[in-house]
């Protein structure tokens, strides 16, 4: 198979390209290297998913990112520097494909950044989503996986969450660009019969996790004596899923909608256990053996209360069944961390 990736260099992207290179596949990784954090991670995170061990000398991003696609390049994999708003760029690489399916995780992530740019973020997470829509209903490309977001249900008030609850109420203008994809899509899927499933992803951590999250941020402040942002009372809490379940559920979703006709189903990904910010920081804490400083803080705009998921329609559709309890999740992912760091 032949599958279409966007976002392919991130956190998750790069997970799933090299368990699908792993399984034989044939992956086109489409990733803009924004800025959004240093892309010189999105490189690194590249060459480890192709499992290409190079010592990659650094000097500017432009020149950086063709030395990365000419070193990448192979029968199996393609890489492509392209923003998913440039339509004609994208349908370039449609032309010279034979796609069997995308994977669209590339968006413009982050609650609080989304307060500060909502327009950016209207533009990369709903136009750019409609121009792959757009792209595969030229192109007769009839299987679609979209990532979608814990962050649509808001501040819910049933726990634990279900795809069946009313999600009209967003609280952050990510959280709206998530759910009007979910909605755009359902049209694509009735008007032009793509089939398509949208994946709730709930807080994924663990290996290549961006430096931005609580955890990855977390581990790198307490690891060097320095004060961790607090905010509320450490009773906020998180559905913590691990990356090696995320990428379960996305092949076990691929394989679903591979065998499967008329399809829109939108699923949680997560590992229904919930996580408070008390216990997450003890959990660093105990791994690295280094208490945390903690600067105490008011609640941030945007940021929901608690999050945890309802799976059993994922289990029951999809055979999803995640297995990494978040304390042993946090040792690989501390493990990691310092490995990398040396």
């Amino acid at each position: 198979m032949i599958y279409l990736i966007t976002g392919g260099s991130g956190f998750i992207g790069s997970h799933l390209i090299e368990q699908l290179l792993r399984n034989g596949h044939s992956v086109i990784n489409i990733d803009n290297f924004d800025d959004f954090y240093d892309y010189q991670i999105k490189i690194k995170n590249t060459l480890e998913s192709i499992g290409i061990i190079s010592d990659f000398e650094f000097s500017d991003k432009e020149t950086d990112i063709r030395h990365l696609i000419s070193l990448s390049s192979s029968e199996k994999y393609t890489l492509y520097y392209q923003d998913i708003r440039d339509k004609k760029g994208l349908e370039n690489i449609f032309k010279s494909h034979r796609i069997d399916m995308v994977i669209h995780l590339a968006a413009l992530a982050g609650v609080r950044p989304s307060i500060e740019r909502p327009l950016e973020y209207e533009e990369v997470n709903v136009r750019g989503s409609m121009n792959l829509w757009e792209l595969c209903r030229d192109f007769n490309i009839k299987k679609f996986i979209c990532a979608s977001s814990s962050s649509v249900y808001g501040n819910n008030e049933k726990i634990p969450f279900s795809e069946t609850d009313n999600v009209d109420h967003p609280i952050s203008p990510y959280a709206a660009t998530k759910k009007s994809g979910e909605i755009l899509g359902h049209v694509y899927h009735k008007l032009y019969h793509i089939d398509m499933i949208q994946l709730r992803f709930f807080t994924v951590y663990g290996p290549r996790q961006r430096p931005d999250l609580a955890i990855h941020k977390f581990t790198k402040l307490i690891s060097e004596g320095r004060e961790i942002p607090f905010y509320g009372d450490g009773n906020t809490a998180r559905d913590y899923t691990y990356i090696d379940d995320i990428i379960d559920g996305i092949t076990r979703s691929i394989l679903y909608l591979e065998s499967h006709s008329d399809v829109y189903e939108i699923l949680n990904l997560g590992e229904n256990q919930v996580i408070t910010l008390t216990e997450m920081v003890a959990a660093i804490e105990e791994s690295l053996g280094i208490p945390a400083i903690k600067k105490i803080l008011p609640m941030q705009p945007g940021d929901v209360t608690k999050t945890n998921a309802d799976i059993t329609k994922a289990k029951a559709l999809i055979g999803y069944q995640p297995d990494t309890d978040f304390q042993n999740g946090i040792k690989k992912f501390v493990e990691w961390f310092l490995r990398k760091r040396q």
